[in-house]
């Protein structure tokens, strides 16, 4: 007759798991304190904005006092300092971004769908790209659209910056892409589809939430490219409002602070209320599950 088995409980190592166990003890507050430090710090900027577009004769020091005012918007609010240039960047960074959407699909789907076993060294490439400063290349771009006019040329512009936002944009979309599955696509080319009509028809209705990520990254990071459109255009009414910027800062180191704040809420308003939109439609992960059935 054997001998029963008895569980032996171990309290110690319980007790031990409990001590280090995320998100409990001094760990815990000491992520807090961090977080509210950082918290802090992003805050802080942003308050001073707030302030300063509402106080007239606002400095570099915002006080908090009950003098407020609508002053430094009504003086912001003009076609010169506003409205063209904003209508400018709008038609610069949604140019750019939907340029580069399109060449970024029709470049990320080879690379998804055929596999080479240089496939892997050009992603490599493609990333290492991405990495190279815009003001190591802008010399001899600027020397190129001098000789060819294209200078002051809002379309030369726009297929610049897309060129320049290209390899990133294709590191993106070839990883969404690698999300929707092949055997999709192998049912439509059953069916006598081409590899042009699968991808308009299967593949980017899939994956447009991807497409949205592509197209908000890109139009966010052209909305605030202040280094290339201050080389390539020249006329003050071709800028856009990452350029007219500097018009708050006069020549002689004087600058209108409560202007320029006023001016900071409404530059950046367009891209927090796109963001904020496209994060709300489509803020959740999309899923192919029940795509294919087996």
């Amino acid at each position: 007759m054997s001998a029963p088995v008895v569980a032996v409980r171990t309290p110690a190592r319980r007790e031990t798991a409990d001590l280090t166990a995320p998100g409990r003890g001094p760990s815990r507050i000491a992520v807090w304190i961090a977080l509210l430090i950082v918290a802090i710090a992003f805050f802080l900027p942003f308050l001073w904005l707030l302030i300063a577009s509402i106080q007239p004769g606002a400095a570099l020091s915002a006080h908090i006092n009950w003098h407020f005012s609508t002053r430094n918007f009504k003086d912001v609010l003009n076609a010169d300092t506003v409205y063209r240039p904003m209508l400018n960047s709008f038609i610069i960074s949604a140019g750019t971004a939907l340029i580069t959407v399109a060449a970024a699909v029709l470049a990320a789907y080879p690379l998804s769908r055929h596999r080479s076993r240089f496939g892997r060294i050009l992603m490599y490439s493609i990333l290492f790209s991405t990495g190279l400063p815009i003001t190591a290349v802008m010399v001899p771009v600027y020397t190129m659209y001098s000789q060819f006019e294209l200078t002051d040329s809002v379309p030369a512009l726009i297929l610049f910056m897309a060129a320049s936002s290209l390899p990133f944009a294709i590191w993106m979309m070839k990883n969404f892409m690698d999300g929707v599955p092949v055997s999709l696509e192998e049912a439509a080319w059953t069916d006598g589809a081409g590899w042009l009509q699968s991808l308009r028809r299967i593949v980017l209705p899939l994956m447009v939430p991807g497409l949205t990520v592509v197209f908000v990254f890109t139009f966010v990071l052209q909305w605030g490219n202040f280094f290339v459109p201050f080389i390539l255009l020249q006329a003050p009414e071709s800028q856009p409002a990452s350029v007219t910027i500097y018009t708050f800062f006069s020549t002689y180191g004087q600058v209108a602070y409560g202007q320029l704040a006023a001016f900071a809420i409404l530059y950046t308003a367009p891209v927090v209320l796109l963001y904020s939109a496209m994060s709300r439609v489509f803020g959740g992960a999309f899923s192919l599950t029940g795509a294919v059935k087996g």
